[in-house]
């Protein structure tokens, strides 16, 4: 008979992504154990490292969980933009995150499997989505043509997190900046694929 308060099998992976999440919120990212996962989830370890190799591996699961939400769609590249970086910063703000993010990347540095986990988990979400939002932007005539997606991705998230995680400055004021900025760049054709010439939409 499963004991009570054991999550059931087929709830096993949730209770073990839930605990994760609360603990990194509670202890931190070096604070977190597979014991403590396993004790807070009401699990043995053997349910984590079926499903987890590692105290990593288990932590990027959970991150990417709770992904990014879908890019915006206010009807505007300006109001597109705003959104977008207004989550991105209230994201990357929440207690514990910076911990997260600067503690896994660093213990997946050297782990090309775990690394390319974290770019199909993590990365590609969030690129594909920001390229579906300027695709957007083309079709209503805002942009002459899609600009890099890796480009785009790497000033709009790197500069977000420089800001907010590395540099840990006062991020207040910090979307809007951020926003007019990147459409800037964007209409004077500075985020062009390699090879285009830049044509911006005028207006």
């Amino acid at each position: 008979m499963t004991p009570r308060g054991r999550p059931r099998e087929g709830r096993v992976d949730e209770a073990i992504l839930t605990a994760t999440r609360e603990l990194l919120r509670e202890t931190g990212y070096a604070g977190l154990t597979v014991d403590g996962v396993a004790a807070r989830a009401g699990i043995g370890k053997a349910a984590i490292y079926r499903r987890h190799a590692s105290k990593q591996e288990m932590i990027l699961a959970a991150v990417a969980r709770e992904g990014a939400p879908p890019a915006p769609d206010t009807g505007s590249l300006p109001g597109d933009l705003a959104a977008l970086a207004e989550s991105l910063v209230t994201r990357l703000s929440a207690p514990a995150v910076a911990e997260t993010l600067i503690g896994l990347l660093a213990d997946i540095d050297g782990d090309p499997a775990l690394l390319e986990r974290f770019a199909a988990r993590v990365t590609e979400p969030e690129r594909a989505g920001e390229a579906a939002m300027l695709e957007r932007a083309v079709r209503r005539g805002e942009l002459a043509r899609p600009p890099d997606p890796d480009l785009f991705h790497a000033l709009f998230g790197g500069t977000a997190l420089s800001w907010v995680v590395m540099a840990r400055l006062d991020p207040g004021g910090l979307p809007g900046r951020l926003a007019r900025f990147t459409h800037r760049a964007l209409l004077a054709g500075a985020l062009d694929p390699p090879g285009e010439r830049a044509d911006p939409v005028s207006g």
